[in-house]
């Protein structure tokens, strides 16, 4: 998957938030959509989009939408 197509998927689990906000940048943690439901929906995600399962460490440590990408992809 594409750091592109990972952002997409990403940006579904944010119900309020446009696509258009989300780049390799974005700190996502500082969307106003960002919440622990969203967290669980993220984690969720990894595991059926992209095959990875992950812990909420993972989300945690990450920063950006790039850095969340190369963590669950690592």
């Amino acid at each position: 998957m594409t750091l592109n197509e990972f952002m997409d998927v990403l940006a579904e689990q944010f119900e309020d938030t446009e696509r258009e906000a989300f780049t390799p940048q974005t700190r996502f943690k500082e969307l106003d959509d960002w919440s622990s439901l969203t967290a669980l929906s993220v984690i969720a995600m990894a595991d059926e989009e992209c095959g990875v399962s992950i812990n909420s460490d993972v989300v945690n440590n990450a920063q950006t939408v790039e850095d969340l990408y190369n963590l669950i992809f690592a």
